[in-house]
Parts: C-alpha cells; sequence; structure tokens
C-alpha cells in the first residue's frame, strides 16, 4: 500500500540551526519546517478548505498586515527565523481559530502535516495522538540531525566553491533513510493511526503560490517617467520590480532585458519597475539617476530609493535583484545577479513565469 508519508514528504527547504541542549525534545521543535503561512497563502490550500471569496477577501486582510515581517525574515539565520515565523503566524492562525468551521481547521491541520512531511512525527502534537515514546522520538530526532547537518556542511561547501558531488549523494541517501525509516520506528498500530489522523492525501508539491503578498512601495519624492505608483494599484498587472544602481557593472547587464520587457510586454498586461537604490554618493543624486536613465534608455517608471527605504521594505540583499509578482499582487519568484551570468537563463525562466501569470485569473 503506497504510504501516505511518501506523498507527504517534502525536502526540508532550509538547514536549521542546533541548540546547545541536545535532549530529545528541546532541537525537535527546529527540526520541525515552517509551512504554515506559504501553505495557505496557495489558492489550492484555500479550495481544499473550500473558503469563501468572503473568507478569502478577509484572510488576505491578514496577510497585508503580516507579510512584510514574514519576507524579511528569510535573511535571518534559521533559528531566529523560526521565531519571527512562529509570531507571525498567530494572527494568521487566530483568523483561521474564529472564522471558519471545525471541519475546515481539522483540514488544515492534516494539510499542514503533509507540508512538514516525516517531520511533522516532531511535533508534541502527533506525539501525543499517536502516543510517540521518548525512544522513539529520540530515533526520529537522529533520523532528522543527520539530514540538516548534511545539509548545512552542503551548503558551507557550495558557499566555499569546493566539491559537492559526495555530500549531496549522502544527502540524498539521508533524505531517504529518514523518509522511510518512520517504518521501522513507529508501531504498526501507530502508523494505523497516522493514516487516520491525515485524512485524503494531499500533495502539497502542487501548490503554485506559496510567497508573500509584495510589500507596497514607500511613498518617496522623486519618480522617473511615471507619476508615483503603488502595487495595490497595479493588480491585474504582472509587475516585475528590479532594484539597481546606475554605476552598478552588473545591473549594466541587465538593462537590455528590462527595456526589452518593457517594450514588448507592455500591452500584455505587464509593468516593469526599477527601483534605483543608491549604493555610491553619485547615485544619492536624484538629477544623475535621471540622466543615467536617460544615458541608458531606461524608459520604464522608476522608483528613486535615495533614502533606501524600499530596499529595507523588501528585504533586499544586493543588485541587481528582480522579483515577479502576480496578478493578485503576491511575489512567485525572484532571481538575483545577473540573468545571464555564466551562462545562467534568469531572464528565460522569468519570461516564461511571466507568459504562465498572465494566463491566471
Amino acid at each position: 500500500m503506497k504510504s501516505l508519508l511518501a506523498i507527504a514528504m517534502a525536502v526540508v527547504a532550509a538547514a536549521t540551526s542546533a541548540r546547545a541542549d541536545d535532549s530529545p525534545t528541546a532541537p525537535a521543535d527546529d527540526l520541525v519546517p515552517r509551512y504554515f503561512l506559504a501553505m495557505v497563502h496557495a489558492p489550492e490550500v484555500h479550495a481544499e478548505l473550500e473558503l469563501s471569496e468572503a473568507q478569502i477577501a478577509d484572510l488576505e486582510n491578514v496577510f497585508q498586515s503580516v507579510d512584510s515581517t514574514w519576507f524579511q525574515s528569510r535573511l535571518l539565520p534559521a533559528d531566529q527565523q523560526n521565531k519571527i515565523i512562529d509570531q507571525t503566524e498567530l494572527p494568521v492562525r487566530k483568523w483561521f481559530a474564529d472564522n471558519t468551521s471545525a471541519k475546515q481547521q481539522q483540514r488544515l491541520k492534516q494539510l499542514e502535516c503533509y507540508s512538514q512531511g516525516v517531520r511533522m512525527l516532531l511535533t508534541d502534537e502527533m506525539a501525543t495522538q499517536l502516543d510517540i515514546d521518548r525512544g522513539q522520538q529520540t530515533k526520529l530526532i537522529a533520523l532528522a540531525k543527520t539530514c540538516r547537518d548534511l545539509e548545512q556542511r552542503l551548503q558551507k561547501a557550495a558557499a566555499a566553491k569546493q566539491p559537492t558531488d559526495e555530500l549531496t549523494e549522502k544527502l540524498q541517501k539521508a533524505v531517504a533513510a529518514e523518509r522511510e525509516g518512520y517504518k521501522q520506528v513507529l508501531k504498526p498500530q501507530q502508523i494505523q493511526k497516522l493514516g487516520q489522523v491525515l485524512g485524503e492525501p494531499f500533495d502539497t508539491g502542487q501548490l503554485k503560490r506559496t510567497y508573500p503578498m509584495a510589500p507596497e512601495f514607500v511613498a518617496v519624492e522623486h519618480w522617473i517617467n511615471s507619476p508615483p505608483l503603488q502595487i495595490r494599484e497595479l493588480k491585474g498587472k504582472v509587475v516585475l520590480v528590479h532594484f539597481y544602481a546606475f554605476q552598478c557593472y552588473n545591473c549594466h547587464a541587465n538593462f537590455a532585458h528590462y527595456q526589452r520587457w518593457h517594450r514588448e510586454l507592455r500591452d500584455k498586461g505587464v509593468v516593469v519597475v526599477g527601483i534605483q537604490t543608491p549604493e555610491t554618493s553619485r547615485e544619492r543624486d536624484p538629477r544623475a539617476v535621471q540622466a543615467a536613465a536617460v544615458e541608458r534608455h531606461l524608459e520604464f517608471p522608476i522608483l528613486v530609493d535615495l533614502g533606501s527605504q524600499n530596499w529595507r521594505a523588501w528585504g533586499n540583499t544586493m543588485w541587481p535583484t528582480v522579483y515577479v509578482v502576480d496578478k493578485q499582487g503576491y511575489i512567485r519568484h525572484w532571481w538575483q545577479g545577473e540573468l545571464n551570468w555564466q551562462g545562467a537563463t534568469g531572464d528565460k525562466t522569468i519570461e516564461d513565469l511571466v507568459e504562465q501569470l498572465l494566463q491566471e485569473g
């Protein structure tokens, strides 16, 4: 019989940091992936829960209050990020508790378990429901920590441009061992109860919209080629937001793509918005920003972010970076660096996604 966990299992997205306390329960919380916010942003989940249009609109009001914090938390180390996410989730979880039925809430919990994969077994709630004892939990944590430690080693090796083939192979084997290991750890009656707890299988890998709403543009004194724009006013359009500095060489390599997108896609419903955030003193002069835009033939709207307020609002970290925002105002993808660096095809990736987003309702 096909395992429900095999359907549910998703490779853990980010390595998590170990705590000094190495008791069986202390590190388990850090090993459980935080996918709740990503999951409840997805229309497929709204449909599965049978949320009404009014409920979805009300839920999006909550997203507007928490998404900026959630998005910026991606810059933090995993242990700090988890703490921020746990706090950011609270208003969203409260909304579901206050505005949905018991049946919807039960299904939401099941979907969250599916999103966590085998790591769901590390939660206190699942341990209670399945009567997982301390010895079993210790074994499950050991499997998870092996994966986590290999992920950290792989990330460090990649950052140092060291060979990664051996570590990648070890990680793949560790993930497979964790995915199947619960069968040796849990008793048959616990596995049977797990199937009852999870309910109907749901493939969280199908979810397409799992990022926050795009941050609103922070008001500034200077815009070029356009009156001031707001993300909320651009709903119904696909928006390509890119951060640049006009003296940044890597940014220059992307300019032709931005120009082409503005020229060829605007009639299809695509808006290109540049955000010029300064790195040098000259880039802090709005007249110099204007002159550079004319010289480079940048005809799309440009927000002159002299105080870097928009850089901070988006949690941006490098020039250039391109964000793809869908017609409902949600971030769907971002690309850091040159679009064609060393043979990369970031322009094609973004253009293919834009075509998909234009077809969405």
